[in-house]
């Protein structure tokens, strides 16, 4: 009976006040006397009354939506970023339009001109792994458009940040591997043009330095984040044919790979050679032996961001780009010896 879509005119001429006086009773507004308040929101229940929020866009010259983008929806931590995501837009008003580059540069480009034509009031930016040219981001800016670049960043790149303290994570994973015993540290590294690889990579060395322990940029090599790339990265790294009882890996995928290489070559996990990984994929507990591991809460990363970029929009004149930071949590599992 009531399956058609009923406006605030509607109600305002059901109870024969003004339009305006139901938007603020709506709204809650307190020059709304309590019994026509009471009255307006029995009615909209009743009619199971929806805001226009197209109209409300056009006044306020916002179409409520956000958009995300991301290097990959498989990766698990993205998928749990994008919950974090999806919970704050949602309860805010705003609808959320996800892109992935699946980690090219071009899809990344193609990406944001898809989400700026499609009148997004603001941007979530994972940069891929390809990204080193920043002018598509950095021109949003000129448009202003509110922008948050999330987890993968680069110090190129002006706008509010949300990062993890990657540094003092390399740091606290390769002291980790110290307190085990290890004394001949490897590193496999993610790709260079990305803040958090760098500063892993700074942590790592850092962490050595205050052990006394010699660090060799030949048993440093980048990978790509995946469990391929793992697996050539500790090939690489063995046939120097230098010694090694410690691997700190980018990421948990890298870290899978690399121990595959090491039981494949006759070392015993952690026996021989204890494997740090990062990110704490869900698979990190389950392979064997487990891996110990740097969590990261992304769910709360991608909270953080949401309420970041909608504080942007809402005072888009006068917003100060702000960078949060966030703390890691070692996971101690049976790829570490325990001394």
């Amino acid at each position: 009976m009531h399956a058609r879509q009923y406006t605030i005119k509607d109600i305002a001429k059901e109870l024969s006040i003004s339009a305006s006086t139901v938007s603020r009773a709506l709204r809650d507004l307190p020059d709304v006397k309590p019994a026509t308040m009471n009255a307006v929101k029995t009615l909209a229940k009743k009619w199971n009354y929806q805001p226009n929020l197209i109209a409300q866009g056009l006044v306020k010259k916002r179409s409520y939506n956000i958009g995300v983008i991301i290097p990959e929806f498989m990766i698990h931590f993205y998928a749990e970023a994008l919950s974090g995501i999806y919970k704050i837009a949602n309860e805010s008003g705003y609808n959320v339009m996800v892109c992935q580059t699946n980690e090219t540069y071009e899809n990344e480009l193609k990406s944001v001109k898809t989400l700026i034509s499609s009148r997004v009031d603001g941007l979530l930016v994972a940069i891929s792994k390809e990204t080193n040219d920043f002018e598509h981001l950095n021109s949003l800016n000129l448009r202003k458009t509110p922008l948050v670049v999330f987890n993968r960043i680069s110090d190129k790149i002006s706008a509010s940040k949300v990062i993890f303290d990657d540094y003092k994570s390399g740091c606290k994973a390769t002291r980790h591997l110290i307190e085990c015993g290890c004394k001949h540290l490897a590193h496999i590294a993610g790709p260079m043009n990305l803040q958090l690889s760098l500063d892993r990579k700074e942590g790592f060395k850092k962490a050595m330095e205050n052990h006394n322990l010699d660090y060799d940029e030949d048993l440093v090599v980048p990978c790509d984040f995946t469990l391929e790339d793992g697996k050539k990265a500790m090939e690489k790294i063995l046939q120097t044919g230098k010694k090694i009882d410690g691997v700190f890996t980018v990421c948990d995928a890298a870290a899978y790979g690399a121990m595959a290489v090491l039981k494949s070559a006759g070392y015993k996990i952690p026996e021989d050679v204890s494997v740090i990984g990062f990110t704490n994929e869900p698979f990190a507990k389950l392979i064997e032996p487990s891996l110990t591991t740097i969590s990261q809460p992304s769910h709360e990363a991608g909270e953080i961001a949401t309420h970041l970029l909608l504080k942007h929009i809402e005072n888009k004149e006068e917003f100060v780009p702000e960078t949060r930071v966030i703390e890691t949590e070692l996971i101690e599992r049976n790829s570490t010896r325990r001394l």
